[in-house]
């Protein structure tokens, strides 16, 4: 009998008990390299096999298959074949690999990486987002485990511009990583641009701004937990993402607070190197902010103008004219601080509005986002301020701060628990050992023994 129709005899008869799936484990590890050296025989095999029923088999098949170089024909065939078999896989068979420590070795990584190779080469990422996501999903030990496909998922869901399917995996809080660049890049693909990592992949080409999911979408505060984890990540070198990151961490700020420091701005926990290094990269967006601490729209817009040509060419533009905008919703909130009514042509002549209509439409825009809260007088022009009508004591409010401490509370536990294995984590005790011999103890008031 020939191999081939021989391994596919055993994955048909191998794949019902979990007994047999782990012997037919071992049977498709032993035939991976006899399988990729057939790869061109391999599409009638996929054909003979159920996604759902042989998944361990099918995905080691379908790996060997799509291991070579691809044309852009060839792709049209085998992405319908890739998703299919995401979509109806079965997920505790996917999750067997060669090297259980190392996920990148996992086939069902390896098959999904190249549909997101080959989606980008028929230039439909759409394509490849909603299955990403579920093989995301499908290969989750848990909601809290950062997979190596996130990363790459949410790359396709701002090429696609699918902000909203983005979120969806962005929500979730994360406390497992198997591997410290998937933090980063997760991280950085939350809020920011590629541009900078396409041409770290010698991808160079002309980009336009491809927008943001978390900015996109107006959660501020989410995109500065992103790039906040960004610029403050490890690091020996400085790098063209956490520079980029570093630029929208300013603008976002701006947005979201009104204010940024330059003496506050990075913790004391981020990387030496981004402390020294990045604000030399960031200049005309730390004039920027200097200019926006001023309150003074008009200088403020002159140096946009003057250096328009700047944050074009960081596709930041967009972002930065909506620093512009703010401050204009900042100096109408400080108004609510010093009178009860004003006319819409005074807030026009203090905020510099062209007119009270422009006036009129940043009001209503801030009512309705919740910024202030006022009426407008549509006969005679006034507009009223009004106190905070919440009186944190409805239902609705009691439930959101009891979700809020529940929350808080886990957290509490998840770091109490993470503490106690690190701390009994033999390489982090092996460092401290060595770091320890660097000081001389007598120079602390450290006890030696404890008396309980």
């Amino acid at each position: 009998m020939d191999p081939l129709e021989a391994l596919v005899a055993q994955i048909q008869g191998l794949s019902s008990t979990p007994g047999d799936i782990a012997r037919l484990h071992i049977i498709l590890k032993q035939a991976d390299d006899s399988l990729r050296a057939e790869s061109t025989r391999l599409s009638p095999v996929l054909g003979q096999l159920a996604p759902s029923e042989h998944s361990l088999g099918f995905l080691y098949v379908l790996d060997a298959f799509t291991s070579g170089q691809i044309s852009k024909q060839q792709a049209e065939t085998s992405v319908p074949i890739i998703t299919g078999f995401i979509n109806a896989c079965n997920a505790e068979q996917i999750r067997l690999a060669p090297e259980k420590c190392i996920n990148l070795c996992y086939p069902i990584v390896l098959v999904c990486k190249r549909l997101k190779d080959q989606v980008m080469m028929l230039e439909a990422p759409i394509r490849g987002a909603g299955p990403l996501l579920t093989a995301a999903r499908k290969l989750q030990l848990s909601t809290e485990h950062l997979t190596p496909l996130h990363s790459d998922f949410l790359m396709l869901c701002v090429l696609a511009k699918c902000y909203k399917t983005g979120l969806s995996i962005l929500e979730d809080d994360i406390f497992e990583v198997d591997q410290p660049r998937d933090l980063f890049l997760y991280c950085y693909y939350g809020c920011v641009p590629l541009v900078p990592l396409l041409f770290e992949r010698g991808k160079q080409k002309d980009c336009e701004d491809l927008g943001m999911i978390c900015i996109g979408l107006k959660r501020f505060q989410k995109a500065l937990d992103l790039l906040h984890n960004v610029v403050t990540a490890p690091m020996s070198t400085l790098n063209a993402i956490a520079v980029e990151a570093y630029k929208k961490y300013i603008l976002v700020s701006l947005i979201h607070h009104g204010q940024w420091q330059l003496s506050t701005s990075l913790p004391k926990y981020a990387s030496s190197v981004a402390q020294r290094s990045l604000k030399n990269f960031c200049q005309p967006y730390i004039e920027l902010a200097s200019s926006y601490g001023t309150e003074k729209i008009a200088e403020l817009e002159a140096y946009v103008q003057t250096n328009t040509e700047k944050f074009e060419n960081d596709n930041n533009l967009g972002l930065v004219k909506q620093v512009v905008l703010s401050m204009y919703k900042r100096n109408i909130q400080r108004l609510t601080q010093t009178y009860l009514t004003l006319s819409l042509q005074d807030i026009a002549n203090t905020v510099q509005l062209n007119s009270p209509k422009e006036a009129e439409m940043h009001v209503l825009q801030m009512i309705q986002d919740g910024e202030i809260y006022a009426t407008i007088n549509q006969r005679d022009g006034m507009v009223r301020f009004l106190e905070d009508p919440e009186q944190y004591k409805t239902c609705e409010m009691i439930e959101n701060i009891d979700s809020s401490i529940q929350r808080i509370m886990a957290l509490s536990r998840k770091l109490s628990a993470m503490d106690e294995q690190i701390s009994c984590d033999q390489l982090y005790l092996s460092k401290v050992g060595r770091e320890r011999q660097r000081y001389d103890f007598d120079d602390f008031d450290v006890p030696t023994k404890f008396n309980i």
